[in-house]
């Protein structure tokens, strides 16, 4: 008997199913990601029925996070976000940090130790640059150009933001037991290896141009490659890595042709990372977990959308400040990965940690549906600051 076909069947099962649910979630107005975390809830050891394999699909998650942030620093241009929306380098990170540390003073004032505040506050700053692309190439949306431009440079800036400052605070924690001389030594080493890579690799891939089959290859190995490195190395979250990974070939003209290439598979992915992330959801932990959700809601309202409304509107941007607000209002791929690195290191709590998955969904939903009251569509849209195929 082939022991591998039982693999192969979940996986093509776990993809059909989620391609009903992301039809019949955006039927209802609603991200397709929300149908693929129904997909995790319905197939999780919590749920009645058919139950998925959990360390396959981990596996598989893993995968998928990685490919979607290295695609995702890929996307970054930076340089150009600074040319084209000069006035976001100030008040974007500002925003990030400035959530982050509202939202920890709470976490702290609730008895929660300095490093659980701090990563809690960076799950609340953060939002999900999956769901800000969806939202500006959605047939439903209602942004006008200006709005989506601002949206994906403030996302931006956000990631880039958030993982500098996640990279130094788990280090300061030290979630490893590897002396901090070490984990420094293997930080440095991943990030020099980095910089050799966003030298190197643009060079390889040129000479690759026209080879499609090697120039994925070579793309795919490197985003995987350099986020292993990047965990075993130096500590740093798989995820964290992969986005660092992609930034360091960012800046080459074959960056465009390696996303390209590397979106079919990033797409596949990404939906069994979502899968992933309903399939940890364990409704009995819902009771317990409802307060902390009601919190994290109230600290996405209040200290981010509240925020970044008001920063737009100090800042003169040219944009509607309750949409670009509102389209940022949500927990993302990174608040999910910090998350899960608390409750194993055990610093916050089953519950906390189930409010923070099931805070991903609800506010995912809300940005999406909300960022779209009030305004009519536009009657045409020129092409925007980050290129995207349709979510």
């Amino acid at each position: 008997m082939d022991l591998t076909a039982p693999a192969i069947f979940e996986i093509g099962l776990l993809l059909l199913l989620s391609v009903a649910a992301g039809w019949l979630a955006r039927r209802l107005g609603l991200p397709a990601v929300i149908g693929y975390i129904v997909v995790g809830l319905a197939v999780s050891p919590f749920t009645p029925g058919y139950v998925a394999d959990r360390s396959r699909l981990q596996l598989l998650a893993d995968i998928g996070v990685v490919l979607l942030l290295f695609e995702v620093g890929i996307e970054l241009d930076p340089l150009r976000l600074g040319r084209e929306r000069g006035r976001l380098l100030l008040v974007a990170p500002l925003q990030t940090l400035l959530t982050a540390l509202l939202a920890g003073l709470v976490f702290v004032a609730l008895g929660f130790t300095h490093a659980a505040a701090a990563l809690m506050g960076l799950c609340v700053a953060l939002s999900s640059s999956v769901v800000v692309v969806n939202i500006t190439r959605s047939r439903r949306r209602t942004t006008d150009r200006p709005t989506e431009e601002d949206l994906l440079g403030w996302s931006v800036l956000q990631d880039l933001t958030g993982v500098a400052a996640a990279t130094v605070l788990l280090f300061l924690i030290g979630f490893e037991a590897r002396p901090a001389l070490s984990r420094l030594i293997g930080l440095v080493g991943f990030l020099a290896l980095s910089v050799a890579a966003a030298w190197l690799l643009p060079k390889l891939l040129r000479v690759l141009t026209g080879q499609h089959d090697l120039f994925l290859i070579l793309s795919l190995a490197s985003g995987l490659a350099l986020a292993g490195i990047g965990a075993e190395v130096a500590g740093i979250p798989l995820a964290l890595a992969a986005f660092i990974a992609g930034l360091a070939i960012s800046e080459s003209h074959q960056a465009a042709e390696a996303r390209k290439l590397l979106l079919p598979f990033r797409e596949v992915f990404a939906v069994l990372f979502f899968v992933s992330i309903g399939a940890l959801i364990d409704p009995r932990q819902l009771p317990a977990a409802l307060p902390w959700l009601a919190l994290l809601v109230a600290l996405v309202i209040v200290a981010k959308v509240l925020v970044v409304a008001l920063l737009a509107r100090i800042g003169r941007l040219r944009v509607r400040y309750w949409q670009l607000a509102i389209g940022l209002g949500q927990l993302g791929e990174f608040s999910f990965v910090l998350a899960s690195l608390a409750a194993v290191a055990g610093i916050i709590s089953a519950a906390l940690h189930a409010a923070v998955l099931a805070s991903v969904a609800l506010t995912i939903g809300a940005s999406t549906v909300l960022v779209r009251v009030g305004h009519a569509a536009p009657s045409s849209q020129a092409p925007p600051l980050i290129p995207e195929p349709g979510g």
